[in-house]
């Protein structure tokens, strides 16, 4: 069966030949501490956590968006009371951190990072903006295109998921390495959200959904 994620090494995508392994792996039994926990309480949650357009004194530059979706297991149940947290680069395609020097402004009032806990039926739920693509030095020419990061943990260490997601009809897509290294074209799909009329309030955001499955056939693969 084809695998759901990206190898450790694809060759159109430079730094994973920097950094896969180059010996095999070796097999290393679950404990206690990758079977359970971590747990999350309400309390580690600020008030504008989820929503990354009210987190500074002024709105952020761009198309506001909402994004919500379900948290799911291997078997399909919902895992609620999990913490998601995202970070992504703003309007223009840059990020707000240092190490960003793309020619493009940074916005004052967006950082870019969010976080919130699944509720009782593992739904989450972001307002923000939709990020910009930026170029990057992979190879000639190369843009990443618009995405969002993604960081889950699941019910249990061993099922924490670091991936990301793309918008539809985005040109870029095809042009990307890091989304095409997924070997299985189903699963790269899956790292595309839907466009949502019932998750877009009008006058004020579109809607986007984006399901999460941590772990199975289903899985939502890893980001490379």
């Amino acid at each position: 069966m084809t695998s759901v994620h990206p190898p450790y090494r694809y060759p159109g995508y430079r730094s994973t030949g920097l950094r896969a392994p180059t010996r095999p792996l070796i097999a290393v039994d679950e404990g206690l501490s990758e079977i359970t926990g971590p747990r999350f309480e309400s309390d580690v949650i600020g008030p504008s956590d989820y929503d990354l357009t009210r987190q500074h004194a002024g709105e952020p530059l761009g198309q506001r968006i909402i994004l919500s979706g379900l948290v799911l297991d291997e078997v399909g149940h919902p895992i609620p009371n999990t913490l998601v947290e995202t970070w992504q680069a703003n309007a223009a395609g840059r990020y707000a951190h240092p190490e960003d020097q793309h020619d493009a402004p940074l916005d004052p009032n967006f950082s870019g990072g969010g976080r919130c806990l699944t509720d009782a039926e593992g739904r989450y739920r972001f307002i923000s903006i939709r990020p910009g693509a930026y170029p990057w030095l992979n190879h000639a020419n190369a843009w990443r295109p618009a995405h969002i990061h993604f960081s889950l943990f699941g019910d249990h260490f061993a099922s924490r998921l670091v991936t990301q997601m793309y918008f539809p009809d985005d040109p870029l897509i095809a042009y990307d390495p890091i989304y095409q290294s997924i070997p299985d074209p189903a699963a790269a799909r899956r790292l595309i959200a839907a466009f949502d009329l019932s998750l877009t309030e009008p006058g004020f955001a579109l809607g986007y959904r984006f399901d999460i499955v941590l772990a199975g056939a289903n899985a939502t693969p890893v980001e490379a």
